[in-house]
C-alpha cells in the first residue's frame, strides 16, 4: 500500500469537517504553541465536530464536557467517592485530560458557574497547572494537552458571560454559518442529498437567516439543515422535512411558524 493511499484512509477516518477558512491551521498551531482556545458560534455552526475532526486530525484523545448551570468544580477536577474498600479519589474529566495528553472540550463554558470556570486559569495562562486541594497533588499539563471551550456569543447576557480575566487566557476563533458552497457540500457528504437538494436547502437556510433579529431568537443551522435533507433523502416530501426539522424546530409559535412555512413554500415552489 502506497503514501498517498495510506493518506486517503487516515483522511476518510476523520469526522468530517468542511473548513470555512483557516480554522484548522489556527487549531494546530495553538496547540503546538501550548495556547488555548476559544471557539465563538452560533448554534450548530459546527463548532464540536470541529473540535472532534481536530483531534482526531492531531491523533489526541478528546474529552467532552457539556457545561450547564449546576457544573461545580469537583465535576470536573474530582472527588472522593465511597466505594468497598473506603473511600478513593476519582479525577473529574478536566483531570483525566491533563493526565492523559488529551484535548479537553468545554462546550459552552458560559453555562458554567463562574466559580467553577475559575479552576481553569492556572491551566490556560503559562502555568499550564492544576492543583488539586483536596489531594493536596498540582498536576502539570504535558505538551500535547490542550484546552478548548465555546460558546453561542448570541447568548450571552450579563448572567452569562465570560470573565475578562478568563477570556483573556485564550486565542480566540469565531466560526459563522458557511459559505453557501461549503454548506452544500456538508449537506452532500452528511446527508447523501442531491445537488439540487443541497442547494434548495441552502437558500431556505439562508433565507431564514435573515428574519433573525426580527422574529427568532435562534435561525437556521446548518445542523437542521441536515436534518431536513436526511428526511428527504429517506423519502419524506421535502416540505414536510422541512417543517418537522427546520420549522417547528425554530418556534412553538403559531404565527411565527406559519410565517416560516410561507418562506419555505416560497422556496420550494
Amino acid at each position: 500500500m502506497d503514501h498517498s493511499e495510506l493518506h486517503r484512509i487516515a483522511a476518510a477516518a476523520l469526522p468530517f469537517y468542511a473548513e470555512q477558512g483557516g480554522e484548522a491551521a489556527l487549531f494546530e498551531h495553538a496547540w503546538r504553541q501550548r495556547l488555548p482556545l476559544l471557539i465563538k458560534g452560533p448554534t450548530g455552526s459546527g463548532k464540536t465536530r470541529f473540535v472532534e475532526h481536530m483531534a482526531a486530525r492531531l491523533g489526541r484523545p478528546l474529552i467532552t464536557v457539556s457545561c450547564h448551570d449546576d457544573l461545580a468544580a469537583a465535576d470536573l477536577v474530582g472527588r472522593h467517592l465511597l466505594g468497598a474498600q473506603g473511600t478513593v479519589w476519582a479525577d473529574g474529566p478536566l483531570a483525566r485530560a491533563v493526565r492523559q495528553g488529551a484535548i479537553c472540550y468545554l462546550d459552552e463554558v458560559v453555562e458554567a458557574r463562574k466559580d467553577t470556570t475559575v479552576v481553569l486559569h492556572p491551566l490556560a495562562d503559562d502555568r499550564r497547572v492544576l492543583p488539586i486541594e483536596r489531594t493536596g497533588e498540582q498536576l502539570t499539563a504535558p505538551p500535547e494537552f490542550m484546552l478548548v471551550i465555546s460558546y453561542n456569543p448570541g447568548y450571552q447576557s450579563l448572567l452569562k458571560s465570560l470573565k475578562p480575566s478568563t477570556r483573556q487566557r485564550f486565542v480566540a476563533l469565531t466560526l459563522g454559518y458557511p459559505a453557501p458552497a461549503v454548506e452544500e457540500t456538508i449537506l452532500r457528504t452528511e446527508a447523501g442529498a442531491s445537488p439540487q437538494l443541497a442547494a434548495t436547502l441552502v437558500r431556505l437556510g439562508t433565507a431564514l437567516r435573515q428574519l433573525t433579529d426580527q422574529d427568532l431568537e435562534e435561525t437556521a443551522s446548518t445542523r437542521l439543515l441536515v436534518m431536513a435533507a436526511r428526511l428527504a433523502v429517506s423519502g419524506v416530501p421535502l416540505a414536510a422535512a422541512c417543517r418537522a426539522a427546520i420549522v417547528d424546530a425554530l418556534t412553538d409559535d403559531a404565527d411565527t411558524a406559519a410565517a416560516l412555512c410561507e418562506v419555505v413554500q416560497a422556496l420550494l415552489g
